[in-house]
């Protein structure tokens, strides 16, 4: 990493590797594993998709029934981590998770595709079931006969991570990686370059 990039707003660096992901053509480059902590303090992963950086927070989306919100709503810490194996960088960011207001659940919700739209309406996600089949039905249905988009359902929102601290990470051939990490210090940021 260049010097300059300790200038940046660690969000701001983010977003600059996150174009740069995507010029490089690196597959699903707002993949990121999204961790909680789950009942009994043990750490709760799954991979989720970044949907904006929007100010000092990262906007992601979710059904609010999931083991996903309700361990956000219990314990607000989470763990996010970016990894780009292509081009040799990852980000790895700490902070507080929380549920955004209705209005930006309502405006991602109409910015999704139909057929994904649909699917939070015939399925709940994580729930037992039985067989997947009358979900693939219900769905193939309500895509072949639904004459308007449906609405955001009331229990599906967005969510908001503020982060604590930010570390980037640059492979190099030598092993002798290059490691930034930004922290939060008196309503800035201080950053400090890591060994290997």
């Amino acid at each position: 990493m260049e010097p300059a990039d300790t200038r940046d707003t660690p969000l701001a660096l983010l977003d600059r590797w996150l174009d740069e992901a995507d010029r490089a053509a690196v597959p699903e480059p707002r993949s990121v594993a999204f961790v909680t902590v789950g009942e009994g303090g043990g750490p709760s992963a799954r991979t989720v998709s970044l949907k904006r950086l929007e100010g000092e927070t990262l906007v992601f989306t979710s059904a609010l029934w999931t083991r996903k919100a309700s361990e956000i709503e219990s314990n607000p810490r989470v763990a996010l981590l970016f990894y780009w194996p292509t081009v040799g960088r990852q980000v790895h960011i700490t902070g507080r998770a929380e549920v955004a207001d209705r209005e930006l659940a309502l405006e991602l919700f109409s910015e999704r595709e139909l057929s994904h739209r649909l699917q939070t309406l015939v399925s709940r996600q994580g729930e037992p079931i039985q067989d997947i089949e009358p979900l693939r039905a219900r769905h193939a249905h309500l895509m072949s006969v639904l004459e308007a988009p449906p609405e955001c359902p009331p229990d599906w929102g967005a969510i908001l991570v503020t982060p604590d601290a930010i570390e980037f990470w640059t492979r190099a051939p030598d092993r002798i990686h290059d490691r930034l990490l930004y922290q939060r210090v008196h309503g800035g940021w201080g950053v400090t370059r890591l060994a290997p």
